[in-house]
């Protein structure tokens, strides 16, 4: 006996669907947008700001989605505080850490750089300027992350580089 309402795909079902075959679509035309973490000290944010801007303008050579931390949370708590970078850094491929002086000595910077790693996503580092920063976060030296400047074809062939190794 037939009958019943049996098979059919549900709209959360067709949604994902259709977000794969995007995705696949926009790879074969080498179109891929990564997903980044972009990691800072929060003194760095008009530097970072501009760097989220120029990847969101269509003339642009610079294209990710950014999955960071855009406004700083509202706890003393260091394991909410955690827990909620972790969740960002864990929907991307790749960390971008925004390298300053500020950043060098940045607890929190060293802290995401350590959590990436861990988690297995590739980390690069990107600064200002025509010299690469004498400072670095210790987990980022000490893993021998790549550093690179901020340079929009630069920046996309690290994150892809970083993207693949990971």
């Amino acid at each position: 006996m037939g009958g019943g309402t049996g098979g059919g795909l549900l709209g959360s079902d067709i949604k994902g669907l259709e977000e794969k075959v995007k995705q696949r679509l926009a790879e074969a035309k080498g179109e891929v947008s990564r997903h980044v973490f972009i990691s800072f000290d929060h003194e760095d944010l008009n530097d970072v700001n501009l760097l989220r801007g120029q990847a969101k303008n269509d003339n642009m050579d610079l294209q990710f989605d950014d999955h960071s931390v855009k406004e700083p949370y509202d706890s003393n708590n260091a394991d909410y505080i955690k827990r909620n970078i972790r969740e960002k850094i864990d929907r991307c491929s790749v960390t971008v850490v925004y390298l300053s002086d500020k950043s060098a000595t940045s607890k929190w910077v060293n802290w995401e750089i350590e959590e990436s790693l861990k988690r297995g996503k590739g980390v690069i580092g990107v600064y200002k300027g025509d010299t690469p920063p004498t400072r670095t976060p210790p987990a980022f030296q000490q893993n021998g992350c790549k550093a690179v400047s901020w340079e929009h074809a630069t920046v996309m062939k690290a994150i892809e580089d970083a993207s693949l190794k990971r």
